[in-house]
């Protein structure tokens, strides 16, 4: 890679990352000792939240910031961390659990309620570390109502697609590889891949190569296009009616989890759902779907986090959640809305499921993962051919870095009921 591209791709990061702002600042919202919770939620979500965590009669004090890690690691390294915190990446977590840092759930929730793949309990260790509160399903795509597309792959002028985020740029491109990898290779292969199983290089594996040229396949179609995808934030303009609905030059698909319908504002009735194994490059039939989650985690032994952990996890917490719009992990907890809420709720419930692969990698690793899918799309945009197979290899470099397997990590990242 030459310097100029370097630079480039670094300029183009740190402006992804500069659009949004940085960090939510700290809001009390209660007298006496709250319990402080660091979580990801800012606008419409935080105030999803705060309704909840009203609702259980303790004090608390919540943060919602896009530069979650970093904040988190301030405060740790402080001295003084949360006493919750939420956040996807089990892999994150994983390392906290192994430096101590973070107290075991058990007997705080009922496993049995969350099953697999949201089962926390690591490979080494007997002891439960966090618990999904909020859920959502990915493996789908979404298209405008009256406008349903053929099953058959679609061109990559079809797909509203936008790789900036506040915090972590890069994620939605690992969710089409990672998706392509489960569609192609099955659930087996993908845990395998997730977990660094075995003694498989599994970065310069057939499976993750093919996926990833597939996917910079799609992208070499139209330069102009991945440009754009390159440069446009996720959610859309700020303000407008997501990447669906103010597409840009005629899109009229969207590769994105379920959580994409906040970014519809009053347009989300409008939105519909399929799944997205035949419309991805090279199509074919559903293998299972990908699912991700929020995790609670406790840093502290404090009596009311602990009791804040418990209503939050418990059946009729997850229940009141739900009321609120957000999907639980929670088996006996149960959708009440429309057709499209039962169709998600189903999913994430039902049939071979895995959890989304970036989640559970070691963050050095996954945040490799990231700067590798912006680099091709990148790459692509600037008429380059992109690297494949030294990509991988860098990011390769990276998984064999790594120390020994996290004794929290999950032993399993697939269910297959």
């Amino acid at each position: 890679m030459t310097r100029r591209f370097k630079v480039f791709v670094v300029l183009v990061v740190m402006a992804l990352i500069a659009a949004g702002g940085m960090v939510a600042a700290w809001a009390r919202h209660d007298d006496g000792e709250p319990v402080t919770i660091l979580g990801t939620w800012t606008g419409a979500q935080e105030t999803q939240f705060e309704s909840l965590l009203r609702g259980f009669g303790i004090p608390f004090q919540y943060q919602g910031t896009a530069a979650q890690r970093e904040v988190l690691l301030s405060k740790v390294q402080s001295g003084e961390p949360p006493d919750i915190v939420i956040m996807p990446g089990i892999g994150e977590l994983a390392e906290y659990a192994d430096q101590n840092r973070l107290k075991p759930l058990d007997r705080l929730y009922d496993p049995a309620q969350y099953g697999a793949p949201w089962n926390a309990t690591g490979t080494y260790s007997s002891h439960v570390y966090w618990v999904p509160v909020k859920a959502d399903l990915k493996s789908i795509v979404w298209y405008r109502q009256g406008e349903k597309p053929p099953e058959s792959p679609a061109s990559l002028r079809s797909w509203c697609i936008g790789m900036g985020d506040d915090g972590a740029s890069g994620w939605p491109g690992t969710d089409w590889i990672e998706d392509l990898v489960l569609q192609r290779s099955g659930p087996a292969v993908y845990e395998k891949w997730a977990l660094d199983t075995g003694p498989t290089q599994w970065w310069r594996s057939t499976p993750v190569r093919s996926a990833w040229e597939a996917w910079a396949k799609l992208l070499g179609e139209d330069r102009t296009a991945a440009r754009h995808a390159l440069l446009t934030d996720h959610r859309g303009a700020s303000g407008g009616h997501g990447l669906l609905f103010d597409g840009w030059g005629g899109c009229r698909l969207e590769h994105q989890g379920s959580f994409a319908r906040s970014f519809y504002a009053s347009d989300a009735p409008q939105a519909r759902l399929m799944d997205s194994a035949p419309l991805l490059p090279g199509g074919g039939p559903v293998r299972a779907h990908e699912v991700t989650g929020d995790f609670a985690a406790l840093f502290s032994d404090s009596p009311q986090a602990r009791t804040l952990i418990r209503k939050l996890a418990s059946k009729e917490g997850q229940q009141k959640w739900a009321h609120l719009g957000v999907f639980s992990a929670n088996r006996q907890v149960t959708s009440e809305d429309g057709p499209i809420e039962r169709e998600i709720s189903e999913r994430l419930r039902t049939g071979p499921r895995c959890l989304d692969a970036s989640d559970v990698m070691a963050p050095a690793v996954r945040d490799a993962f990231y700067g590798a899918a912006l680099e091709t799309i990148a790459r692509v945009a600037a008429h380059q051919s992109p690297d494949i197979p030294g990509l991988l290899q860098d990011v390769q470099r990276v998984q064999d870095a790594q120390g020994p397997h996290s004794k929290a990590a999950p032993r399993t990242v697939c269910s297959t009921r």
